[in-house]
């Protein structure tokens, strides 16, 4: 009889109370998280401030448009990161992004520096004279971690609703790079229509377009095969069995 009691006491089922108290526990210390770090905003404003003052001495038409287009990022990745608890390397990645992307646009380069005319800007800076541009840089590390920030909300999302964080199999890493090349095009997309409507501003023609879609794939293909071996290298430590190379053979 003792040891019966033991064992209804140390295996009694969990009441809604345990439950609900947990489940605000996890959500309390969730929401804790979830603040955008305050130490990347500050880091985003002083170099958005200034380029944005250089843009401002050196005569720039297009610094309304870049700060527009900073303020949308800024306000939608936050958005993201409360929704889908992103974590910090793809925030300071974003952000280091969103300084590439305003140093791009505003910064003016020597003229001694090979670049692609008229505009003399960092994006038009030939890294490889006529072969390799810094704009085509910046598509391929931004969009290839978008990809990242495709595999964070999926895996985020799956672990929240299973309770267990998946792993990179092909399926999910090819519909990740499809969703990293998907926003390159709509980036494509916005900046024709900007092109249409202010045909003075430095987005290129159509080789540009097909040149910053080629790095976005490159970008996005390659965030894939990275993110492959670091979720796979940490699921093969703890499961041997649930490796890359194991999970490509089942799928074949």
């Amino acid at each position: 009889m003792k040891s019966k009691d033991v064992l209804r006491k140390n295996h009694r089922p969990r009441v809604g109370g345990e439950i609900f108290g947990r489940d605000m526990e996890k959500r309390i210390q969730r929401s804790s998280d979830d603040r955008f770090p305050i130490m990347i905003l500050i880091f985003t404003f002083f170099y958005t401030a200034a380029i944005g003052l250089s843009a401002l001495r050196s005569g720039s038409r297009d610094l309304v448009s870049y700060l527009l287009v900073m303020s949308t990022l800024v306000i939608a990745i936050s958005i993201v990161n409360a929704r889908s608890h992103l974590s910090r390397p793809l925030l300071w990645c974003f952000s280091i992004w969103g300084l590439m992307h305003m140093a791009g646009g505003l910064l003016r380069i020597p003229g001694f520096w090979p670049y692609n005319a008229p505009h003399d800007v960092l994006y038009s800076l030939w890294l490889i004279p006529h072969r390799l541009k810094y704009d085509q840089i910046v598509h391929a590390y931004g969009f290839g971690i978008t990809t990242w920030l495709c595999w964070q909300i999926l895996g985020n999302g799956l672990q929240f609703s299973h309770g267990k964080k998946p792993t990179p199999t092909f399926g999910l890493i090819t519909l990740c790079i499809a969703g990293g090349m998907g926003f390159g095009a709509f980036n494509e997309t916005v900046e024709f229509i900007m092109m249409m409507t202010a045909p003075e501003m430095n987005i290129g023609g159509y080789e540009n377009t097909g040149w910053d879609l080629v790095s976005n794939m490159i970008g996005a293909v390659l965030a894939g095969f990275l993110i492959c071996f670091g979720e796979g290298t940490r699921a093969g430590q703890t499961d041997p069995g649930n490796n890359l190379a194991g999970r490509i053979k089942d799928f074949h």
